[in-house]
């Protein structure tokens, strides 16, 4: 992380903090361990991630991952979706207050927004994969790459769609909570 990166995600952190009491976009219990539950946490998206592209972050809610990939990654164009018009609010305070120029909020539905045929899809938090697989095949363009954000029972959510959906499948381990991971799923079809 550099150090013009981090100077925009501590100022990031700190809108989140101002913000969390009205709108709770962090669970306040987390909030004394912002920076490395949620901020460095999201921040492994960016490392992973390859050079250029599309990306739309789903049911953003506080912008994690999102805004934290638009700050990282200044390559990407980054969209930022929440169905949550004071989230959206607040993710556009985000978006102008950072001066990020390569991140745009929508607010809509999941499944009622137009398919975004992007590069990238990312959740974190969101819901359980047989939820998430619609969503993420709705909004991926052909050959593009979904990273799911799961805890300590990937796994077993990976097998719960493994009989009604295929993909490739490479985990990365997560450096910020143990037995968590960060799925990249390619090559993803129904059926």
């Amino acid at each position: 992380m550099n150090a013009s990166c981090e100077a925009q995600l501590r100022g990031y952190a700190d809108l989140i903090q101002r913000w969390n009491p009205a709108i709770n976009l962090v669970a306040p219990s987390t909030l004394n361990d912002l920076w490395n539950r949620h901020i460095v946490d999201s921040a492994q998206l960016a490392d992973l991630a390859p050079a250029a592209g599309t990306w739309l972050d789903i049911g953003s809610g506080g912008g994690l991952p999102g805004v934290v990939v638009a700050i990282c990654r200044p390559d990407l164009a980054v969209t930022l979706l929440d169905s949550d018009a004071r989230k959206a609010t607040f993710l556009r305070t985000c978006v102008r207050e950072l001066q990020l120029p390569n991140c745009r909020v929508k607010t809509d539905r999941i499944e009622r927004h137009p398919p975004a045929g992007v590069d990238h899809v990312s959740a974190r938090a969101l819901a359980p994969m047989p939820k998430l697989m619609p969503y993420v095949v709705r909004h991926l363009r052909p050959g593009g790459t979904a990273w799911l954000m799961k805890g300590e029972n990937w796994k077993a959510e990976v097998e719960s769609v493994n009989t009604s959906w295929h993909f490739d499948l490479r985990e990365h381990p997560s450096r910020t909570q143990s037995g968590a991971a960060i799925l990249e799923l390619t090559d993803i079809r129904h059926g």
